[in-house]
């Protein structure tokens, strides 16, 4: 295969997916990042758009998604992931699932398609909530700032709590009303943390006590965040559920 009969796997999405600076080295990385280690990169190429703190509006409304659409070739593949942000009260990234929220999803679905591509729906990824009762989030991009001790003291129990209600019920449905490919994440990823359990799960994130991480000297408790680790267990799982999902892409899994 030439290098312009490469296949793209685009990734559009939030913080849970996004390139993140690696500079001094900081451990936080975004799924997405590894994704191509996963995969030959003779012919397939992971192309990360996924941007922290977007939502499914603020991703289009920034002008993002159009520079996206003006890359995809027939063929290519857009793996669309929102909900993290969408669920946040602010205007200019708060949507509602079975309203607004599937309108954008499917605006995602019906342009990749008319450029030819392939989308591939997945929901969000699961916070590491092993809380009875979640605590109050308004905004996930303030975990990057915190420290240990911003940390909530909350007592946690052995059952992985849901906190995205109908955001990830909603790319399922719109998936399934549209014909499109589907990628549960949030289940796979559900299944990793609570199988994990309450303690093993936080290797996984940006959870680390004051001087056990250089980077990160007054530690942090961030249980939506993947570190380098984290990152590249989740995307080896996304990986396998998507070749499962579109058996061609399966010729150029990298084990």
């Amino acid at each position: 295969m030439t290098p312009d009969k490469h296949t793209t796997i685009f990734v559009i999405g939030d913080s849970t997916a996004a390139n993140k600076d690696t500079t001094g080295g900081k451990q936080e990385r975004g799924w997405a990042m590894m994704l191509q280690e996963c995969f030959d990169a003779d012919y397939i190429v992971v192309d990360n758009h996924a941007v922290n703190g977007r939502s499914s509006k603020s991703f289009i409304d920034e002008g993002r998604w159009d520079k996206v659409l003006e890359r995809i070739k027939p063929g290519d593949y857009v793996i669309i992931q929102f909900g993290h942000n969408d669920e946040k009260p602010k205007a200019d990234r708060h949507t509602d699932p079975g309203s607004t929220f599937d309108y954008n999803l499917a605006k995602y679905v019906r342009e990749t398609r008319e450029r030819g591509g392939i989308p591939v729906l997945m929901n969000p990824v699961v916070r590491r909530n092993f809380f009875v009762v979640a605590p109050k989030n308004d905004d996930d991009e303030k975990l990057r700032t915190s420290t240990f001790k911003d940390g909530v003291k909350m007592i946690e129990g052995d059952t992985l709590y849901d906190t995205h209600g109908l955001y990830r019920v909603a790319p399922k449905d719109v998936a399934t009303r549209m014909n499109c490919h589907f990628v549960d994440a949030n289940t796979i990823t559900h299944n990793l943390e609570q199988g994990l359990g309450t303690e093993a799960s936080k290797k996984l994130h940006m959870w680390y006590r004051p001087g056990e991480e250089p980077s990160e000297p007054k530690g942090k408790q961030d249980n939506t965040h993947y570190n380098i680790y984290g990152a590249r267990v989740v995307a080896n799982l996304l990986a396998d559920a998507l070749c499962q999902e579109v058996p061609i892409l399966s010729k150029y899994r990298k084990k």
